[in-house]
């Protein structure tokens, strides 16, 4: 009776490209070949993480207060918070977890300012409407004649009386600054009736606003020391400085 042996090709290990031993292998006439043992190629994770591994690190990921993550102070501007940012992205740039937590940082940042700000802004109207209900009667009386108009025409009123003033003191050695008063006057008058469409009352306004501010320059200009004013400045010069400032208030606030 014949007799049979299986050898195992697994634990016979041969050598790669070469037969295996005929004493092996040789079984009823087949000659079996051993396969070239494959190399398993190495995934894209492995390599990105082994290019990981080379990046520099955030080390304060970890940090709670997203001040302290960006290496801020709490006072620190706008400017100053940008900068930081902007310096730890590009220092720390590739790596994607320390990326993510120095934008997180950020964006709380800007949040909380935000935040801050709107609650202030909301705070200040509110103690302003406040204060306004709790004043007495003719506070309220008084202020029914005042608006705040829009900052386009503050800024031009403002130059344009800065101007009058700016001429007036160009020719203090030629002439005294009537004309200045006299054209200030009449811009004060037709932006009041412009605004109230009243030419009786804009007169009234524009006139006494004159006659206040001329008193008031009369009586607060020789109280201010001489060393502080140039030599060429009149009391009438300095005193229609002072109209300027009065006229321009009337035309811009009064209603």
């Amino acid at each position: 009776m014949a007799t049979f042996s299986i050898i195992n090709p697994i634990f016979a290990r041969p050598s790669i490209g070469k037969n295996l031993d005929s004493k092996n292998t040789r079984k009823f006439g087949v000659l079996i070949k051993c396969r070239p043992s494959l190399r398993i190629p190495r995934c894209a994770m492995d390599a990105s993480s082994e290019n990981l591994g080379s990046l520099p690190k955030f080390p304060r990921m970890r940090v709670w207060d997203p001040y302290k993550r960006l290496g801020i102070s709490k006072d620190a501007s706008e400017d100053e918070i940008w900068s930081s940012r902007n310096f730890l992205v590009e220092q720390f740039a590739g790596h994607e977890r320390s990326e993510e937590s120095i934008e997180e940082a950020f964006e709380k940042i800007l949040m909380t300012s935000f935040k801050e700000r709107k609650k202030t802004k909301f705070n200040l109207k509110t103690r302003l409407k406040n204060k306004v209900e709790e004043s007495p009667s003719w506070v309220k009386n008084l202020l029914n004649f005042v608006e705040l108009p829009p900052p386009v025409i503050i800024m031009r009123r403002f130059f344009l009386f800065a101007f009058m003033g700016a001429w007036s003191i160009m020719n203090s050695a030629d002439a005294g600054p009537a004309f200045q008063v006299a054209l200030s006057l009449g811009s004060c008058i037709y932006f009041l009736n412009d605004k109230i469409k009243s030419l009786t009352r804009a007169f009234i306004l524009g006139f006494g606003a004159l006659v206040v501010g001329w008193v008031c320059g009369s009586l607060l200009v020789p109280m201010v020391p001489a060393v502080l004013l140039h030599p060429n400045w009149t009391l009438e010069l300095l005193t229609s400085l002072v109209v300027y400032v009065f006229l321009f208030l009337s035309c811009t606030f009064l209603k």
